[in-house]
């Protein structure tokens, strides 16, 4: 059975790296089948701080016909991918901001039992990566969510060397998303996909 199901890919992007990847895995839930919303949460900074970093303003204008994440978003899904760059190890505070909006429909219990899967991206190969999934890992616990990393679960996880989720260094920003990050990208979606389906899929008597 081909159940339908419905991933949001939730994000925030400043110079435009995890936009790209979100945009790959939108694509590729698609075509897994999936019903897909892909959405921005709400920018922070203010205008003059965009407008100083061409990379960031270009950002911003390229991606402003993409809605703006609400408490929907996370009620309307079955699944739910969040993207963030890291800061300092952890989760953008505009990504963050949109996750402390959501006390009201988590403690109604809206949150739990969808699947869970998060992106990340720096600005150096070790820069915090896998502190960065793994808190955001820490809100899904805690919304009682069922969380679907990719692992080592296909052979291109090992090209890209992280089990937690998808990840991007962009050598302060010299380094654009390559398609050893794209593959990535495409098997977690599918994998959350396919665990989302399972999930949905009811099951005969």
């Amino acid at each position: 059975m081909n159940t339908a199901v419905k991933v949001a890919i939730i994000y925030y992007s400043a110079t435009g790296n995890i936009t790209e990847i979100a945009r790959e895995m939108a694509d590729t839930a698609e075509k897994a089948g999936a019903e897909v919303r892909l959405r921005r949460v709400a920018e922070l900074a203010p205008p003059e701080a965009i407008a100083a970093n061409p990379a960031w303003a270009a950002n911003a204008a390229a991606t402003s016909e993409v809605p703006v994440a609400t408490a929907d978003d996370m009620l309307w899904a079955d699944a739910v991918i969040m993207g963030s760059p890291t800061r300092f190890g952890n989760i953008a505070s505009q990504l963050k901001q949109f996750l402390d909006t959501l006390g009201g429909v988590w403690h109604q219990g809206l949150l739990a039992d969808k699947v869970y899967s998060g992106f990340t991206s720096t600005g150096t190969r070790h820069g915090g990566h896998e502190s960065t999934l793994l808190a955001l890992t820490h809100t899904f616990h805690h919304f009682g969510g069922i969380v679907v990393a990719p692992g080592y679960t296909h052979p291109g996880k090992f090209e890209d060397g992280n089990p937690y989720g998808t990840s991007h260094h962009d050598g302060g920003g010299t380094l654009p998303v390559d398609d050893t990050t794209r593959a990535a990208a495409r098997i977690q979606a599918e994998r959350v996909v396919r665990f989302a389906r399972a999930i949905a899929t009811p099951v005969a008597a």
